[in-house]
């Protein structure tokens, strides 16, 4: 019989506005992946956070090992085992990969000087990036490596510290399959060895494959149970949303408008001897396909001014665009939705409105002042339009939920009209209804005449919502796919070119 290692009991917890969790009931025995699920705002991180000591429940009792724990922060949660990846990485980027792996308990040597031991806290992080098949160079600055290296990097770290329970919020959002199913196998031996996971995710196919049951949480509330027997997608999306849901039917091909993106021989600085030449039509959702570090975000970010462009040129509508820096993309109707939204795609600490007018504030203003009420109107049209959940658009960006901070992001550039928008990893780490409300705004976008472009590590998105498909390898095309023969199978064949 599995031997309970944590009861959390009818904990409750407010924000201003808003109730996170109400009442809610939560369990874990050893050697146990319990999967935690739910839409963005459901509270499902709320719930580990107060578990983590990062947030302090309003009531509720929380027991470990059957003795009640009484959480003041991190440090206690640390002390008694519980290691967490956070779906937004907490590490930084000026330290290299060792650093960030031991950031907090470095090792020393010496005499009352206490030294860093520096080869120890090195071996100790390859030992640790081993143990998930990572190869990487522990002296590397983590600004160095990639959004999924960096994610590993964080796995590692929580890993490293042995954890008897260990908490992962989305942690294969920017991971491809292959390095996926490497975790899921460290996951399962950490399992064997008796260490209790609780496992955060919207992607339930993974859901189904990894954990031994399933908690799901509606509106802060519990919504059910699903023992590994009965686990199923739609079961699950049932609890979730509170009723069945359909998706949306695949759409019939359309034809395509006059080309309005014209990208001819671009090199980029990561691939400097790869051309890339591409068009996009107006109305048309161009697909980006290929495995991580195959050039994608590259190719976008020289596409808008934000990486560097060693050669070739952009036209915009048979015009050549000057395109220098993100304010000269921008100023001709060229935006992008970057993958890593916290860092790059919101400004946390401003509240919705400053965020969803910031790139476009000259248009809400009069005589030189910015008009707060036809500003706030704007943004009250556009958050409704989205779907944001929040009690006022004056809430900080930093106290929504992962799937609302992407609304916001997106919000942003709707403002703007853009004539081209570059979506990158556009539904990463966002719940079903999410997921399909964004591309529905996506191919709304797409139906009013801009050109889009979908970047995407989601093969069932680039072949369900892609009108064509361009495959990169090694920052080359390796392929253009239509879409009557888009496939899966036939996208990873291209990408492994």
């Amino acid at each position: 019989m599995p031997v309970s290692l944590l009861q959390m009991s009818a904990i409750s917890k407010r924000f201003p506005g808003v109730v996170a969790l109400d009442r809610v009931d939560f369990d874990l025995s050893a050697g146990e992946i319990a999967a935690l699920v739910g839409e963005n705002g459901a509270g499902k991180s709320t719930l580990m956070k107060v578990l983590a000591g990062i947030h302090r429940a309003d009531s509720g009792e929380i027991r470990i090992d059957g003795a009640t724990v009484d959480m003041h922060g991190p440090v206690d949660a640390a002390r008694l085992g519980i290691g967490v990846i956070h779906q937004e990485r907490e590490l930084i980027d000026t330290l290299d990969v060792a650093g960030n792996v031991f950031l907090g308990r470095e090792p020393t040597r010496g005499g009352p000087l206490r030294f860093l031991d520096r080869r120890r806290m090195h071996a100790d992080t390859t030992r640790a990036l081993a143990r998930i098949g990572v190869e990487l160079r522990t002296s590397t600055p983590l600004r160095g490596l990639s959004a999924a290296q960096q994610q590993l990097v964080a796995i590692a770290r929580a890993l490293s510290m042995n954890a008897r329970l260990l908490i992962l919020d989305e942690p294969t959002a920017t991971l491809p399959s292959s390095d996926a199913a490497r975790l899921f196998d460290v996951l399962r031996d950490l399992r064997s060895s008796g260490t209790a996971i609780v496992y955060i995710s919207h992607r339930l196919k993974e859901v189904e494959r990894l954990a031994d049951r399933a908690v799901v949480l509606r509106d802060g509330r519990n919504a059910g149970m699903l023992p590994r027997d009965a686990l199923s997608r739609d079961r699950l999306v049932q609890l979730m949303v509170g009723r069945a849901f359909e998706p949306p039917s695949i759409r019939p091909e359309a034809p395509a408008g006059p080309v309005v993106l014209q990208i001819e021989r671009v090199r980029t600085g990561r691939y400097p001897d790869a051309e890339v030449s591409l068009a996009v039509h107006r109305g048309e959702v161009l697909g980006i396909a290929g495995l991580i570090g195959s050039g994608r975000t590259e190719l976008a970010e020289a596409i808008c001014g934000l990486g560097v462009r060693l050669s070739g040129r952009i036209l915009l509508e048979g015009r050549p665009l000057p395109i220098g820096s993100a304010r000269d993309a921008i100023r001709h109707g060229v935006c992008l939705v970057p993958e890593d939204r916290r860092r790059c795609g919101v400004v946390a600490e401003m509240s919705i409105r400053e965020n969803v007018t910031l790139p476009a504030l000259a248009s809400y203003a009069r005589a030189g002042l910015v008009a707060r009420r036809l500003e706030a109107e704007a943004v009250r049209r556009i958050t409704t339009a989205l779907e944001v959940k929040t009690a006022s658009i004056e809430t900080p960006v930093a106290a929504l939920s992962g799937g609302n901070q992407q609304r916001v992001a997106l919000g942003k550039w709707l403002a703007l009209r853009p004539r081209v928008i570059v979506f990158d990893e556009p539904t990463q780490g966002v719940d079903v209804r999410a997921k399909v409300e964004i591309h529905r705004l996506i191919r709304g976008l797409a139906d009013q005449g801009t050109a889009v472009v979908m970047i995407s590590s989601d093969l069932e998105e680039i072949v369900a919502e892609s009108d064509r498909v361009a495959v990169m390898h090694d920052g080359r095309v390796t392929g253009i796919l239509s879409r009557a023969d888009c496939t899966p199978e036939a996208v990873m064949q291209l990408a492994v070119a």
